[in-house]
């Protein structure tokens, strides 16, 4: 079995943005707006860690 370094997670990043977008959007009176907002942002640092880790 060869020894391969553990993978990057991303995942918590799109849960950090979601909540993080969520709570902006409250403050600006749009909740919804503003989790996606943070979900397209999470989702794309994920695929970047993801694609920066597939290339290790």
């Amino acid at each position: 079995m060869a020894d391969t370094p553990p993978s990057a997670a991303g995942g918590i990043l799109i849960a950090i943005c979601c909540i993080g977008g969520a709570v902006i959007g409250l403050m600006q009176g749009q909740v919804t707006i503003g989790f996606l907002g943070g979900l397209v942002i999470g989702s794309l640092a994920a695929v970047a860690i993801w694609l920066r880790d597939s290339r290790r």
